[in-house]
């Protein structure tokens, strides 16, 4: 694992912390904050994208003081402060960033974004197996959520170790069949191992239960037109999934 350690760093700084600026927007749509505590989450965000991140902070600040068990306000915490440390190196900024991880994690102990924002962060100050034992705990503790094994698997195919990947994928998707971005990771990761047929019936499962995926549906198309020659053409359950929404960049990488 360790002999991987670099190219996991190289691809978490451009895939887990490009996805940062989605993952924030998740503090938006959160129910059960106050009206507060929610509108500075929201101005905050606005404020992160623009790149006045000293004013963002400020506004997750006072997030917490409305409602000192706002989650997803110390999620926005780290992950502003980890994209500080990210474009200026600063030790301080990784070390605030690990610190508001944990306090989202201690007041949300299945808060998605958090463990893959803490994970990446991990990885890129070389404590890849923290990671590991990190993603490995939550799946222990919540045996019954697929969402620790598609981070799981994210993880084990940054460090090249696609089976393991495919296999938690698996895993994630018997927990739940319906869930459209581990049937989409895991059509990926069949068609990059050679599993055609089988990553066609993922991509078009997961656009039957969500069909507003636009990287999934280009996917689809590609491979159907791909494999067209040599198998009979898969049905059109994909193609109502071409009109473009504002994606998620975490949902297909």
């Amino acid at each position: 694992m360790a002999g991987n350690e670099a190219f996991l760093r190289d691809r978490g700084k451009r895939c887990g912390l490009a996805c940062k600026a989605g993952l924030l927007l998740l503090a938006m749509s959160t129910t059960g904050c106050s009206m507060l505590a929610q509108g500075e989450n929201v101005q905050g965000v606005r404020l992160y994208q623009q790149g006045n991140f000293q004013a963002a902070l400020q506004s997750f600040q006072r997030a917490l003081q409305n409602d000192p068990n706002n989650a997803d306000a110390y999620y926005n915490l780290a992950a502003t402060y980890h994209r500080m440390a990210t474009l200026h190196g600063q030790q301080s900024d990784y070390d605030q960033a690990e610190s508001f991880y944990n306090q989202c994690l201690d007041h949300a102990p299945d808060h998605q974004p958090c463990y893959r924002g803490l994970a990446v962060l991990l990885v890129e100050q070389q404590r890849a197996e923290e990671a590991f034992r990190l993603l490995e705990g939550w799946a222990d503790r919540s045996p019954a959520r697929p969402e620790p094994k598609i981070e799981l698997a994210r993880l084990f195919e940054e460090f090249g170790d696609k089976k393991a990947a495919k296999a938690h994928l698996i895993e994630a998707v018997a927990i739940d069949p319906q869930n459209a971005r581990a049937l989409a990771a895991l059509g990926r990761i069949r068609e990059e191992l050679g599993e055609y047929d089988q990553a066609l019936a993922d991509y078009q499962r997961s656009l039957q239960h969500d069909r507003f995926q636009p990287e999934v549906a280009q996917r689809l198309a590609a491979l159907q037109a791909a494999r067209r020659p040599y198998a009979s053409p898969v049905g059109p359950a994909g193609t109502g999934g071409t009109r473009t929404v504002n994606t998620n960049p975490a949902t297909l990488r």
